[in-house]
């Protein structure tokens, strides 16, 4: 099983949250995601929020650093940010 994540350091956002998530499966991964776009980022759990979510989970484990440009690569589609 391949863990996902979502990084929000990959999106930028008026709090320059550092915050990442991960987990084993993307149900899991989408209910902890959901839980801080709603607490940190003042975003509504709707099922467009959570469409959102769930498209700009990665395979993987987040890196350490940053992407040179400090965004992901196609960062211009809409995000949860």
């Amino acid at each position: 099983m391949t863990r996902k994540f979502i990084d929000c350091r990959e999106f930028p956002s008026d709090t320059h949250c550092s915050v990442a998530i991960s987990a084993d499966s993307e149900e899991e991964l989408l209910g902890v995601a959901v839980e801080h776009a709603v607490s940190v980022h003042h975003h509504h759990d709707t099922p467009e929020l959570r469409q959102q979510l769930r498209q700009l989970f990665k395979d993987g484990m987040p890196s350490e650093h940053l992407p040179i440009s400090g965004q992901a690569a196609g960062s211009g589609a809409a995000h949860a940010h």
